[in-house]
This record gives structure tokens, sequence and C-alpha cells, in this order.
């Protein structure tokens, strides 16, 4: 297959049809009959490289050329806990108690897994302290609950959030320690992760983005030249902004999500909406708005339990990104029943699968 220009890849694989792969234009009508019999390979690999255009990386592929492909995937917020209010019945620390640290992303774990690296919003503290700020809801989580992410092959947490000191600096550092002690990478703030896969160095950086402020517009882009200057070649900039339960990015969102890729940034993952939102394509870069919840503690029954798994491939030549138009979009529930959230992502199927890609769709026009 002959490939076009980027805006006309940008794919959505409905990974609701496990023995399909699936993948639909953003143009194309999703009828569920469509997904039993279609076919469409657009997955780059290093046997059919050579088919690429050349106006579409800008540099000549050669078979001895080291083709490398770095997948990331990116999932929203995970509150690995509750707020005491809440009480125990139902809730996440009922959950681990009963099933154990690998229950909660056992559905999810298979796609995860299989990827380079795995990001998540990890909005709770992990803590014992008692101590608590003033405010309406306070989450935390026993500090053994990294095995969580562990147990879900979960390298990565942002912790930029409005949740992250819910027990003010002693969740903090006690998060953080047990954080470090498993060797879960975190970033967010003045913390940056740097992780080397397959040879290339990728960058993690997070930030609440509340207001388009020049104090962190310019932040952001000395954190990303510092990045650049050590060498990373895939820098991810997560942020935790948005109204709450708004299916549209504010002006505030779009703003900084620009600035951060004219800044250099490689792709642009949101969350704290609780809701999930579109994805624009920029400068041939994508932002992510929001994600949605995940594994989320903060609600025991959220009315919209719509989530997804965002998923890019980028394509690295002796260590030089050329192309990252290959991404996938897994449709999940936040719960693996429907009459309640036990905390369990799931992927879906069928009609299910394909209402989530119409909303994401649909909320990407604005």
């Amino acid at each position: 297959m002959r490939r076009k220009s980027y805006s006309t890849l940008i794919l959505i694989l409905l990974y609701a049809f496990t023995n399909v792969n699936c993948i639909i234009r953003p143009d194309t009508k999703l009828n569920p009959s469509q997904g039993q019999n279609s076919h469409l390979e657009v997955n780059i690999s290093v046997n059919d490289f050579n088919t690429l255009d050349a106006e579409d990386t800008n540099i000549p592929l050669d078979r001895e050329d080291k083709i490398t492909f770095i997948t990331i995937s990116a999932a929203g917020d995970c509150t690995l806990g509750s707020d005491n209010s809440f009480g125990y019945s139902g809730s996440f620390v009922e959950e681990a108690d009963k099933n154990g640290y690998e229950y909660f992303f056992r559905n999810v774990k298979d796609i995860f897994s299989k990827d380079d690296l795995t990001i998540v919003n990890l909005e709770t503290t992990l803590t014992n302290a008692t101590k608590k700020a003033e405010k309406k809801f306070r989450f935390k989580g026993s500090p053994e609950y990294t095995n969580i992410l562990k147990e879900g092959h979960i390298e990565a947490v942002n912790i930029a959030n409005n949740h992250i000191y819910d027990y003010l600096q002693k969740g903090y550092d006690d998060t953080i320690a047990a954080l470090k002690k498993s060797d879960i990478g975190y970033f967010g703030y003045s913390n940056k992760y740097i992780t080397e896969v397959k040879g290339v160095k990728i960058g993690c950086l997070g930030y609440e983005g509340w207001s388009n402020s020049s104090s962190l517009r310019k932040t952001i882009e000395n954190d990303i030249n510092s990045l650049k200057k050590d060498n990373v070649k895939l820098v991810i900039v997560s942020f935790h902004w948005g109204n709450e339960r708004d299916n549209y990015p504010n002006d505030t969102q779009k703003k900084l999500g620009r600035h951060v890729i004219d800044c250099g940034a490689d792709l642009v993952l949101g969350h704290h909406p609780h809701v999930i939102q579109g994805i624009e394509e920029y400068k041939g870069k994508n932002i992510v708005y929001s994600l949605g919840n995940f594994s989320f503690g903060g609600n025991r029954n959220p009315t919209d339990k719509d989530t997804f798994i965002f998923q890019q491939t980028f394509m690295f030549r002796h260590s030089q990104l050329i192309d990252s138009r290959r991404i996938e979009l897994i449709p999940c529930s936040v719960s693996s029943v429907k009459n309640r959230n036990n905390f369990q992502p799931t992927p879906l199927r069928e009609e299910a699968a394909i209402s989530i890609l119409k909303r994401i769709k649909k909320y990407s026009l604005f």
C-alpha cells in the first residue's frame, strides 16, 4: 500500500475485534459489521519501510539502516487508593485486600506488557500519613500499592496533579520514596524521567496546566531544552489541566499543548477532566487532551465509565526520529462490570468500543 501524507494517515485501530486488525479512518462511517470482515494493514515494519514516501520522512532509507520501533502506551487517572470518608465497603482498598495487587490491571496488562513504555497519571498519595490537606477529597493508598503498577507493567507515572499533596509534604515524600523503592519512574514539577529504550533516550515531563502563564511556558521551554542537551530523542509532556466533566479542551489546554510542541515535544498527554476529550494533530504531533479515568479509586460508580488507552509507535533511524504516524486507540471501560466501578479497566468490543471511537472523533472536531 502506498503511504500518503501524514494528515491522511492518522488512523484509529479498533481493538474491539481481537481476531482482526480493524483500522478505521477518521472519515469512515463506523459500522459494527465492518470490523468482522475488513482488514487494512498500515503497520510500518522493517520489511516494508522502503514503501514510505521520501517526502514523508525527508530521509532516504536503505536496507542497511538501523530501524527501531518504540511503542508508547498512555492511560488516564489512576487513584490507587481512596478517600477515608468513602468507607471501606466497595472501595479500592477493599478490592485490593480481597483480590491482591494483580487484580486491577489484569485485563489490560497484556497490552502494557507488549509495549516499550507505559505511562499513567498517579492521582493519589502512597503513604501512611494521617495529617490531611484542607480540601474536599484527600486520596491515599498503601505504599505497597506500587506493586499494582509493577503487576500491571506500568513503568512511569506523572505526579504533577492536584492530589499528590493530599497528605501534605510527608504524603508527597512517602509517595516518591515508595516509587523509588519499587523502581517505578516518576515525573512532574521539577522531576524529569529519562529512560533508554532500544538505545533511544526518552524523556518525560509533567505539569499542572491551569493557566497559560509566561513563567510556566518558559519553564517548559527550558525543561525541554535541558532534555535535548542530554541527548533525549523522544520528549513526552504530561499535563493535568482542563475543566472537570468537560469533553472539549479549553483555550489554556490548546495554547499550552501547542506551545510544548513548538518547544520540541513529540507527544502531549492530558488528564484531570475525568472524562475523555479529543485528540489534535498539530505540526505532525499529537495532543491527547484527556485520557479520562482509568483505575480510579476516587469514584465508586462514575456515570461516565468510558476511557481509552492511547498508543503511538515511533520509528527511529540510527536513534533519530523519522516517523510517528501509527496511533492506536483501545476503547475501554474503567470497570469490568456495569453496575459499579470495580477499578478494573477492561477493553471493550463491538458497539461499546465503536461508541467511544465516535465520541473521540466528535470531541476532536473543535
